[in-house]
């Protein structure tokens, strides 16, 4: 449906300037065929892997008059390759073994430690956990169903609003698509020809201001529905010695992000001395067990499997519409309408946010950035930035209904209640987040003053 409505709009967009006498210079009937397919396998159910490469094969056979299909190996062999794309098993492995290793327990209660007195309570402490697990996991799902199982008990037989519980551990669910060592990022610089090392640099203040402004909305909850306060002070002595729960979260988050930012290591090699710190502190905790290691490997290999099999069909259709140079012509022509780029721009952010109504965040790059990328760059916008901007709004597809993932995710954990608790509560953080498009949007330079 939304292919369509933004077919309908470009055709619309075509016929004025044509009955303007504006020159129009692209070919339309490969764009209208991609459209079309696309829209009639999405409505079918069909999965994204297999939908993107049959929109290459047959767009290839209809439109090309070059042996496409004599590069397809070549295409598929060069992408499963990619020495960027290592890094992405890898960071889910250590994921998996984070998630069953206690490491996320003991991260949460020592948290909460600190946080529990302020207006809003455990809330910040879901905010906060999230943002500390994503900067280990690199992942939104794998942070969701992580804090998700060890916060939900928490809040069993209190006073809590469970639809801010919920709505909260979304949100913070979500962070794990942006913050570094993010795992869409990688899959951002590999279809972009990007460092990944600058994305996550420029990541950081970004991901900062989405926690800020997560926090910001609990702090307002909090002292607009204040909760009864425990008398019970805990002393600093026992809130000093429960800090050391957070010692093997900090240990690899220097490991892993500190060896990238301070030049030791590539993503790549950073995400193996994750592995093994991974590895380490599940040993510690007494769970790398033979069940552990087994159920760890399978479900990374599930889903590197998943994301290989999209990104070779993505580079498959990437390799054919290049041929056919569909967005060479589709950036020559969006550079010359008469209108500004920022126009254009919020044109784009609208789509994207559009399009995570019905479409999964991760699809959403692999088949939109080889089109969108080139026109981007004609308007002149940082590549970089604009990295940061896309995984910001596929973090907004993830908490947005009726497809967000995370919420999904979180909604598997419960005993009992609807999925519309998780709808509504997560609301206003979908409201921080749109807060923080806008501020890049206006404040770009956000994103590269690290750099």
């Amino acid at each position: 449906m939304i292919a369509l409505v933004v077919l309908l709009l470009f055709l619309l967009l075509l016929g004025w300037l044509w009955l303007s006498g504006a020159s129009v210079d692209v070919d339309i009937w490969p764009i209208l065929a991609l459209c079309f397919l696309f829209g009639g396998f999405l409505a079918a159910g069909v999965y994204i892997a297999a939908t993107l490469g049959v929109l290459g094969v047959v767009t290839g056979f209809v439109f090309s008059d070059r042996p496409f299909y004599n590069f397809l190996g070549a295409t598929a062999w060069t992408t499963s390759s990619n020495y960027v794309l290592i890094a992405l098993p890898l960071f889910l492995l250590m994921g998996e073994f984070l998630l069953r290793s206690g490491v996320s327990t003991k991260l949460y209660r020592a948290l909460n430690l600190w946080l529990n007195r302020l207006p809003g309570g455990l809330l910040h402490t879901n905010i906060v956990s999230c943002a500390a697990f994503s900067a280990m996991s690199g992942s939104s799902i794998a942070t969701a169903a992580t804090m998700g199982s060890v916060a939900l008990p928490q809040f069993e037989d209190t006073a809590y609003d469970k639809k801010v519980v919920l709505g909260s551990l979304a949100a913070g669910g979500a962070l794990g698509s942006l913050i570094p060592p993010s795992t869409l990022l990688i899959i951002y610089a590999l279809l972009t020809n990007t460092s990944a090392g600058a994305l996550y640099t420029a990541a950081i203040l970004p991901a900062l201001l989405v926690t800020v402004l997560c926090l910001l909305v609990i702090l307002i909850h909090g002292l607009r529905h204040p909760l009864p306060r425990s008398e019970i002070r805990i002393p600093l002595k026992e809130k000093l010695k429960g800090t050391v729960g957070i010692i093997p979260t900090v240990l690899l988050i220097c490991l892993v992000l500190g060896t990238i930012y301070g030049g030791l290591a590539t993503p790549t090699e950073a995400a193996a001395f994750g592995v093994v710190g991974a590895v380490f502190f599940a040993a510690i905790e007494g769970k790398l067990t033979l069940r552990t290691i087994n159920e760890s490997v399978l479900a990374a290999a599930r889903s590197t499997a998943m994301v290989g099999l999209i990104l070779i069909g993505a580079f498959v259709l990437n390799f054919v519409l290049t041929t056919l140079r569909v967005p060479q012509s589709m950036a020559a022509f969006v550079v010359d309408l008469p209108l500004p780029g920022w126009s254009i721009m919020l044109v784009i952010v609208l789509v994207y946010i559009a399009m995570g109504t019905v479409m999964e965040g991760f699809s959403m790059i692999v088949t939109t950035i080889p089109v969108i990328f080139p026109i981007v760059i004609q308007l002149g916008y940082d590549p970089i930035w604009f990295g940061v901007m896309i995984t910001l709004l596929v973090e907004i597809a993830l908490i947005t209904p009726p497809d967000g993932t995370v919420m999904y995710v979180l909604q598997g954990l419960r005993k009992s209640g609807p999925i519309t608790d998780i709808f509504q509560g997560v609301l206003p953080f979908v409201g921080a987040y749109f807060a923080a498009i806008i501020l890049l949007l206006i404040f770009p330079g956000m994103a590269l003053v690290l750099l």
